[in-house]
């Protein structure tokens, strides 16, 4: 029985078992990647994570040792001072 045999009554046919083998396959293989997919993105978002990471911490490096640079070049130091000159003292000569 064929479609074109107009004695058949309307039905669907069923598939052949090759067609049933072939749709199991497809269907596997388009899960298989699909999952390969995920651990794909999960993988290569872990990396960006981490490379990322890295930059952060070298642009944070760079900086910090250019600041140091930056203060080694001025002479600070701490003082106290011990004794003032008083107005009975001053340093300079009266006007004349």
């Amino acid at each position: 029985m064929t479609r074109d045999d107009p004695d058949a009554p309307p039905g669907r046919a069923l598939p052949s078992a090759a067609a049933i083998v072939e749709r199991i396959v497809v269907v596997a293989v388009a899960l298989a990647l699909a999952v390969l997919g995920f651990f794909f993105l999960a993988a290569a978002l872990v990396a960006g994570a981490l490379l990322a990471a890295v930059f952060l911490v070298r642009v944070w490096w760079a900086r910090r040792r250019l600041r140091q640079q930056e203060e080694d070049q001025y002479l600070t130091t701490e003082y106290e001072v011990i004794d003032r000159e008083g107005p009975q003292d001053p340093r300079l000569p009266p006007r004349a």
